[in-house]
């Protein structure tokens, strides 16, 4: 290799110091082309130093990565640690420029760099002006997940690919214009000042890559990250229980459930292990937690019977809640829910976890509960990012943003979804973390955008005092929640203590079912859920354990 000679010929003699460049046709690594890099004068170095623990590299000009325009270091686009040089220390770190987008021209459009691809993020993609910005979308997953029918893909009623939308589809710039990027990544930093949002790419098997990092610098930034379950520092959660908030949870909890019926019939295992295999316990009496809970025992009732028939009376399923299940909903609809859940098979239990094992929950109370599935369905959290960055914070602990969904103490960066919350001088309460919410506020702000976009505000600190318009304003619309066997709850109030109309039974899991077919993003989607619903209902669920 080029920069090995070179290096060798440099240190014959001590004292000499290396200041050559490695012009473009010079290689680097494995043939790979090099930029025009200089190096920091080295002296001192006999034959036998080791250069890849002193040489330090620094970017004068980056080359192209691939056809999509992304401006990166050769060394960066495919890292090794052998043939890492620069040297893993913060001294180090600080003189290393990432690769990555710079700030845009004056004489081209402006960027909007969108954080996630939740129900905010995507319903601002999709409404996005592309004839006036460049759109950027930087999130750890591709896809949107249609999360009220999240549940039912965990027993086979519908499959996975269901209930997945590919971003790319929502917002198609993102794959054909040549300026418009959707990058498999976690944001790690924000750097307000600089206008630049730092990000770590994520690997094969979900986890960060961290020796690569880049960066994408923004004229318009929306944080649209979503939030994490919250376990309440309760020991033994995040070790132990499944969440239910992306499809591969809910392919894990599928694999977990066949796998545990099928070993449950396996000859010679004790009565008592084999009843703690079939135990499922839903911690959290939400929508999330009732539904689940619902689509089980219908499972159960239906499918289980019939395919395992020699378990089928030790299945038990134990939903527990610190206070009323559906708290949000009408009375009348708790009450209904609580008599059909039981009706059909599960245990409601009051109570609060006290620790969690890798085969028992302990309660406050001492009760200790054998299970062989774990979900846990207590609500959501700031993530670790909104944590993180250095703005004034709504009750909660979300990021804080006034009426327009803007972060008031920075420029051009706006918040909204699950991760954001209005701040306490604005008046409003903190909006509940509801898909509707997510999707209203992305509707609200990219209406915002684009028309500060036609106003020529649309570039780094162009928009500042230029007259916003209406602020965001919600209106709740209802609640619906399914508790299986065909049964569904209908609460049209537009608040816990209002009036209006509420419904269960069975026409109101109609409404449920064509309501939420009508939210799926694409036709392919629905003819998916439609199909998948009405193979269900025909042949019964698949219990293929696949994986």
């Amino acid at each position: 290799m080029a920069w090995p000679r070179i290096a060798r010929s440099s240190l014959i003699q001590p004292g000499r110091t290396i200041t050559s460049y490695i012009r473009k046709t010079s290689t680097v690594g494995d043939g790979a082309p090099a930029g025009d890099c200089y190096s920091t004068p080295i002296r001192n170095f006999t034959a036998t130093t080791n250069l890849m623990q002193h040489c330090r590299l620094g970017m004068i000009n980056q080359t192209s990565f691939g056809s999509r325009g992304i401006r990166v270091a050769p060394q960066y686009q495919f890292p090794s640690a052998a043939d890492r040089i620069l040297e893993d220390s913060d001294s180090e770190n600080e003189n290393v420029r990432l690769p990555g987008l710079e700030a845009t021209g004056p004489n081209e459009k402006s960027r909007v760099v969108v954080l996630g691809t939740g129900w905010a993020a995507c319903r601002l993609l999709k409404g996005l002006d592309t004839n006036i910005y460049d759109a950027v979308c930087i999130s750890p997953r591709n896809h949107m997940v249609f999360t009220p029918l999240l549940a039912s893909t965990c027993v086979g009623t519908l499959e996975f690919r269901s209930v997945a939308e590919p971003v790319t589809q929502i917002q198609s710039a993102l794959a054909t214009s040549p300026n418009s990027y959707f990058y498999l990544a976690s944001c790690t930093g924000i750097d307000v000042e600089k206008h630049e949002v730092i990000c770590e790419a994520v690997s094969k098997d979900g986890q960060t890559n961290e020796p690569y990092q880049f960066k994408v610098s923004y004229d318009k930034l929306v944080i649209a990250t979503g939030a994490e379950p919250v376990t309440f520092n309760i020991k033994g959660v995040k070790e132990n229980a499944f969440f239910l908030r992306e499809v591969t949870h809910a392919q894990e909890i599928r694999r977990k459930i066949l796998l545990n019926l099928m070993l449950a019939e396996n000859p010679g295992l004790p009565e008592e292990e084999r009843k703690r295999l079939l135990h499922c316990v839903v911690i959290g009496g939400g929508p999330t937690g009732v539904e689940f809970s619902g689509e089980l025992s219908d499972f159960i009732q239906r499918d289980v019977h019939e395919r395992f028939s020699h378990v089928k009376d030790d299945v038990k399923v134990t939903l527990i809640e610190a206070n009323e299940i559906l708290s949000s909903f009408d009375v009348g609809l708790r009450e209904y829910a609580t008599r059909h859940l039981t009706k059909n098979g599960v245990q409601l239990m009051r109570g609060i976890v006290k620790e969690v094992h890798d085969k028992k929950i302990v309660l406050n109370d001492g009760t200790e509960l054998p299970y062989g599935l774990l979900v846990w369905s207590t609500g959501v959290g700031p993530s670790q990012l909104v944590k993180s960055f250095d703005v004034p914070k709504s009750p909660g602990g979300r990021i804080g943003v006034d009426e327009w969904l803007r972060v008031p103490s920075v420029d051009d960066v706006y918040a909204l979804g699950d991760c954001a919350g209005f701040l306490e001088q604005t008046g409003k309460p903190v909006l509940p973390a509801l898909a509707q919410v997510a999707e209203r506020q992305g509707k609200f702000l990219v209406e915002l955008i684009n028309r500060i976009g036609k106003e020529n505000g649309g570039k780094a600190f162009h928009s500042r005092g230029m007259p916003m318009g209406e602020p965001f304003v919600y209106k709740h619309l209802g609640s619906m929640a399914s508790v299986g066997r065909f049964k569904a709850l209908v609460d049209l109030r537009e608040s816990k203590d209002a009036k209006g109309i509420s419904h269960a039974g069975f026409i109101s899991w109609l409404i449920w079912r064509s309501a939420y077919l009508t939210r799926v993003v694409s036709w392919r989607n629905r003819i998916y859920v439609v199909v998948n619903w009405a193979t269900t209902m025909v042949f019964g669920r698949d219990n293929s354990r696949i994986g």
